[in-house]
């Protein structure tokens, strides 16, 4: 690991943890500056492409699915750590389908399960964007079904 201080190729590990998200997080020392410095360290797994709604495919992106449900969230009380929680799981199981392409719309849905568990209003926002709903009939509707379930 090389000293983001002086370049330096040699450090030793002070500390070692697991982080939620299935990484390890190392507290570093540098061997030559003696300055430290933390790295974390996560297994790269594949994700299946994602096949959009007209025909084409398109890399998962994290951050992309992020920005997404922190725009819906937008002043809401939920916290980061849930956020990144949530995506961290759609990822996850994106991986262990072990398919080499799915369909964006299991993508979507797996936000939509997600939020509705974090924060209905996040949901509904989420979900006028995601469902295309152009009137507020089809909103009511959906608020509706939100409050008998």
């Amino acid at each position: 690991m090389r000293c983001p201080y002086c370049q330096h190729v040699g450090s030793r590990v002070l500390d070692t943890t697991h982080d939620n998200h299935g990484g390890i997080r190392r507290r570093r020392e540098c061997d030559e500056c003696h300055q430290r410095f933390s790295t974390l360290e996560r297994p790269i797994l594949a994700t299946p492409l994602l096949v959009k709604r007209d025909g084409t495919r398109e890399e998962f992106d994290r951050e992309k699915l992020t920005r997404g449900i922190r725009i819906s969230c937008a002043k809401r009380p939920v916290p980061a750590a849930e956020i990144d929680r949530l995506v961290g799981e759609i990822e996850s199981s994106l991986q262990q389908m072990g398919r080499a392409e799915v369909s964006s719309r299991i993508v979507g849905d797996m936000v939509m399960a997600g939020l509705k568990k974090l924060d209905q209003i996040a949901y509904v926002r989420y979900a006028i964007v995601y469902l295309h709903m152009d009137d507020l009939q089809e909103i009511r509707e959906e608020i509706d079904h939100l409050l008998e379930g």
